[in-house]
């Protein structure tokens, strides 16, 4: 069989090393190549996993099986590009893997299978290889039954989408008004790409790691303390320990290494 993979991203890698471990040779493509190369190939099926670019109808019709698109959300939530940080950023407890059958609209074919997965407070980037993982083996495992026609695709339900955006720099800053619990959200979800910061005074501080404590420090959002040796900042409902900070022109640190480099820090208020 000849199957053709389109993916430019971790998470695409991981399905395209899966299928290799399971004895498939996928071929990877790039729609750089002419339509007549991609007919010459002629592809029994094609695989896309993160890609990020819109296929057309002309080549979505030329593989005899189609075009499966391994999508890390359980769809029709969470169409477009950033499902899994969106999903973080949402506070969901769960997420999963959707397999469709693709058409000309973003996320929007028929589901040739689904599975869920909690989310167990990780880390975008964690919870991507570990959905890509997840992906990976559904994928596997439906293959065969998909070309041998035991599969019936289910449309649908497309009234009940949601769609997804990519994030950009602005989407991380951080409103010390809101509560520890969304900002703790915003940290797992945003980070590496696009980044979560603050400033202090003029200078931009990343945030790349801070924990939850139940607070009900008298101050304003924003103000810094050093309670029992652990550096928090008061938020609009409880507060954020402070595990790892990159000021502006510096380079990544954990919080204690900052601080004694930057004692003022204490008692100053992000913005």
């Amino acid at each position: 069989m000849k199957l053709l993979f389109f993916g430019t991203s971790d998470f695409s890698k991981l399905v395209f090393e899966a299928l290799k471990k399971e004895g498939y040779s996928p071929i990877l493509w790039d729609l750089k190549n002419s339509l007549d190369d991609f007919k010459k190939l002629n592809p029994d099926i094609c695989i896309v996993a993160a890609y990020g670019k819109i296929i057309s109808k002309e080549y979505l019709e030329i593989p005899k099986h189609g075009f499966l698109n391994v999508h890390p959300s359980l769809l029709p939530k969470y169409r477009g590009p950033s499902p899994i940080q969106t999903a973080i950023l949402n506070g969901d407890a769960e997420t999963g893997i959707t397999i469709i059958l693709m058409d000309e609209k973003i996320d929007h074919g028929p589901v040739t299978a689904v599975e869920k997965l909690k989310i167990k407070n990780e880390k975008y980037k964690d919870l991507e290889n570990k959905l890509a993982r997840f992906g990976a083996k559904l994928l596997v495992d439906i293959l065969p039954k998909l070309i041998d026609g035991k599969i019936k695709p289910k449309e649908q339900i497309h009234n009940e989408a949601t769609f997804t955006k990519k994030f950009s720099w602005p989407d991380g800053k951080i409103d010390w008004s809101k509560s520890a619990k969304d900002l703790e959200h915003q940290i797992r979800a945003l980070n590496p790409e696009p980044g979560v910061w603050t400033l202090w005074g003029n200078k931009t501080l990343k945030i790349f790691d801070a924990e939850i404590i139940e607070s009900k420090l008298s101050a304003k959002p924003g103000q810094v303390f050093n309670i029992e040796n652990q550096i928090i900042v008061k938020c609009g409902i409880d507060a954020l320990i402070l595990k790892k900070i990159q000021l502006e022109g510096r380079k990544e640190l954990n919080i204690q290494n900052f601080i004694h480099g930057h004692r003022e820090f204490i008692g100053s208020k992000l913005t």
